[in-house]
């Protein structure tokens, strides 16, 4: 059955994730291997394509892994894993459509208005004594956590992409770390 590329998946029908910041999102922990985050996936209903390079950054290899429900049509994409040379798994995009629900501290992070969202997480940074920062998009994020939200469209309206990354040797910033196919909405 054909689904207009806009169709968002209720939150009732969404996988329900709990994420660690900078450790890990759902099953994903960063620094994992292709192998290794490929393997964590499909124990949890998720099947990808081979890994495809996207360059480098410096003298290491890019790749990105796409992961889709195993039920899904294959041209979907739920969660997007990039990887860098020996650090491994270093940022995660979920779907604003169609990817799990991911939360923090019961706060659901994916698939909200962007202003929602920005104004809950807002809220919680300060309530935990965490810098507030406006992203690159203007969204509200934090490098503290890792956490960077973006809009992505469903139709006529912005729902939010959650990118979740870990700065480490190679990268100082989330922005760093962020692949340039999330910053400038290519995924």
């Amino acid at each position: 059955m054909w689904s207009a590329p806009w169709t968002v998946v209720a939150d009732s029908d969404r996988k329900l994730w709990d994420c660690a910041p900078l450790e890990r999102v759902g099953p994903l922990r960063f620094g994992m291997s292709v192998e290794e985050a490929t393997g964590a996936m499909l124990a949890c209903g998720f099947t990808s394509d081979p890994a495809s390079e996207l360059g480098k950054s410096g003298p290491f290899k890019q790749l990105r892994t796409r992961f889709r429900a195993v039920d899904a049509p294959f041209h979907r994409t739920d969660v997007v894993a990039y990887y860098v040379g020996p650090m491994g798994l270093t940022c995660i995009a979920v779907d604003a459509l169609t990817g799990p629900q991911v939360t923090l501290e019961g706060m659901r992070l994916v698939g909200r208005p962007p202003s929602e969202l920005s104004d809950e997480l807002a809220a919680y940074l300060e309530s935990t004594n965490r810098r507030v920062e406006i992203t690159p998009g203007g969204d509200i994020g934090s490098q503290e956590l890792g956490i960077m939200p973006c809009a992505q469209r469903a139709g006529d309206r912005l729902l939010t992409r959650l990118v979740l990354g870990r700065p480490n040797d190679w990268a100082n910033t989330m922005s760093d770390c962020i692949p340039a196919d999330e910053m400038l909405g290519r995924y």
